[in-house]
C-alpha cells in the first residue's frame, strides 16, 4: 500500500489508528486526499498602543523602499513584505478609541451599546458582528477540501486574565468574543490531547507510540520526515513545559507593587517563541489554516523588563513627542515585536510544503496590525499594517504602498477575495465603498 493512495478513512480502517494519533497525521500528504491542492493560510499578529511613525514608515514608496529601525528585524524578508500606509479605521459609534481600535479592528463594524466605560468617551459593549478571521474560518470550514480540525486557533502572549473590548479582537458574531489562549501548555493539550501529570514525565507521544511506529512503515520518505518534525516539536515543547524552577512559571500574576502595571514575566520572550512554534506546527500539520497571535492588549501596561524598560507600555505611549527617552523605549518595544514577527516568518519560510510546492510562507499571508496609529494622539488613521508572504493569495509584496484614506474594511475584502470568498462588503457596508484594494 503506497502512502500516496492512503486516505484517512482507509488508514484508520486498515491500521487501527487511535483517535489520539490523528493530530500527528492529518497534515501528511500521503494521508490527505486533498494533499495535491495548494493551501492558503492566514495569520493575524497584533501588538498594541500604536507606533513611532518616524521610526516605522519608509520614506520611499514602491520596491525601492527603505527600512526604518522598527522594521529592520524584518530585513531578510524585505522582498516578501509590504508596509501599507493610509489604511484607516473609520468605524465610529460608542466606545473610546482604544476600544474601537481593538474590537472594531477585525470586525469593521460598530460596538454594541453597553456600560463599559473607557477614557472620556461614551461607554460601549462588545463588537456587533463577526470578525474577518472567523468569517474566513466559517468559509473554509464549509468546504470539505479546506476543512480542518480546528478551523481557527487563537494564540495569546501575556494577555491579561480579563474579558473586555480592550482584550478581544476575534468575534464569532455579535456579542461573541473569542478569547486567545496564552498558556503554551494549555494550547499543546488542545492540539495533541490531555497530558499526564508532570511528575511522571510522561509524554503525549507515549500514548500514540505504537500507532506512530505502525504508520511510519507505510509512509514515504517525505511523510516520515514531516511526521518526525511534528513529533520533535512536541517532545521539545513538553521538555520546556516540564522545567519547573521558580523563574519559569508560565502564568502572568498581577504584581503587588503596582496593580496598574501588568506583569509581563521575564520569560515572556520564551513563551512567545513557544507559541509561534506551536502555531507553525499546527498549520504545518493542517490542523488550521486561520490563526491569530495577540501580544498583550489594547491600553496594555506591560512592563518589558527584558528590554530594560521599567515603565508600562501604555503609559509610555502617552508621553509627548518631545520626550525622546520615551520615544526610544517605545521604539525598542516595537523592534521586539518586529523581531518576533521575523521569527514567525523565518519558521514559515524554512518549512517546506509537501510535493515541492515552495515553503509555508509562500502559502501563508501574515498581517501585522495595531489598534492605533499613534498612541499619544489615539489616532485611528495610518494604522501600521504590514503584510508578509501571500504569494498563493496573488498579493505582490516587496514594496511600500501608500493609499489615500482607504478604510480597513476594504483590506479585509481584499484578503477574503484572495482566499476565494467572494464577498462584496464586510462589516459596515458604508465603509466598503471602492471595493477591494488592488494588491496584485
Amino acid at each position: 500500500m503506497k502512502s500516496s493512495r492512503l486516505s484517512r478513512r482507509n488508514f484508520v480502517r486498515d491500521l487501527g489508528v487511535s483517535a489520539a494519533a490523528l493530530p500527528f497525521l492529518t497534515g501528511l500528504p500521503g494521508l490527505n486526499a486533498a494533499a495535491g491542492s495548494g493551501k492558503q493560510r492566514l495569520i493575524f499578529m497584533f501588538s498594541p498602543n500604536g507606533t513611532i511613525p518616524p521610526n516605522f514608515w519608509p520614506d520611499k514608496e514602491g520596491a525601492d523602499y527603505d527600512l526604518k529601525r522598527i522594521l529592520k528585524p524584518l530585513a531578510p524578508y524585505k522582498d516578501k513584505m509590504m508596509p501599507m500606509r493610509g489604511i484607516n479605521n473609520k468605524v465610529g459609534g460608542d466606545g473610546d478609541r482604544h476600544m474601537r481600535g481593538m474590537s472594531c479592528l477585525l470586525t469593521g463594524t460598530e460596538l454594541l451599546p453597553g456600560n463599559i466605560q473607557g477614557g472620556s468617551e461614551t461607554p460601549a459593549g462588545w463588537a456587533s458582528d463577526i470578525s474577518i478571521d472567523q468569517e474566513l474560518k466559517n468559509f473554509l470550514q464549509s468546504r470539505e477540501e479546506t476543512r480542518t480540525r480546528f478551523g481557527s486557533l487563537e494564540f495569546g502572549v501575556a494577555v491579561p486574565n480579563r474579558a473586555d473590548p480592550w482584550t478581544r479582537m476575534s468575534y464569532k458574531g455579535a456579542n461573541q468574543p473569542v478569547a486567545p489562549i496564552d498558556d503554551p501548555e494549555q494550547m499543546l493539550t488542545k492540539l495533541y490531547g490531555q497530558q499526564k501529570d508532570k511528575e511522571s514525565l510522561s509524554s503525549i507521544i507515549d500514548v500514540v507510540r505504537d500507532d506512530i511506529t505502525r504508520v511510519s512503515k507505510n509512509l514515504g520518505a517525505e511523510d516520515r520526515a514531516r511526521l518526525e518534525e511534528h513529533l520533535t516539536l512536541v517532545r521539545e515543547m513538553e521538555a520546556e513545559l516540564q522545567r519547573d524552577d521558580g523563574d519559569n512559571e508560565l502564568d502572568h500574576p498581577i504584581p503587588d507593587i503596582d496593580p496598574d502595571i501588568e506583569l509581563v514575566n521575564d520569560n515572556t520572550p520564551r513563551i512567545s517563541r513557544m507559541q509561534i512554534d506551536l502555531l507553525v506546527n499546527a498549520m504545518a500539520n493542517d490542523m488550521t489554516r486561520i490563526g491569530s497571535l495577540q501580544y498583550m492588549r489594547s491600553v496594555g501596561q506591560a512592563r518589558m523588563n527584558w528590554l530594560g524598560i521599567k515603565e508600562g507600555h501604555h503609559g509610555l505611549s502617552h508621553e509627548p513627542d518631545t520626550n525622546k527617552e520615551a520615544a526610544e523605549k517605545l521604539t525598542k518595544i516595537n523592534e521586539w515585536f518586529a523581531a518576533e514577527l521575523a521569527y514567525l516568518t523565518k519558521r514559515l519560510a524554512e518549512t517546506p510544503e509537501p510535493g515541492a510546492n515552495g515553503s509555508m510562507l509562500d502559502n501563508t499571508l501574515i498581517v501585522w496590525l495595531n489598534e492605533l496609529g499613534i498612541g499619544n494622539r489615539h489616532t485611528l488613521t495610518d494604522i501600521p499594517f504590514v503584510l508578509i508572504g501571500g504569494k498563493a493569495h496573488g498579493i505582490k509584496t516587496g514594496r511600500h504602498l501608500k493609499f489615500q484614506d482607504a478604510t480597513h474594511n476594504r483590506l479585509w475584502l481584499t484578503i477574503a477575495q484572495s482566499m476565494g470568498h467572494d464577498i462584496q462588503t464586510f462589516g459596515n457596508a458604508n465603509l466598503c465603498e471602492g471595493g477591494a484594494l488592488n494588491l496584485s
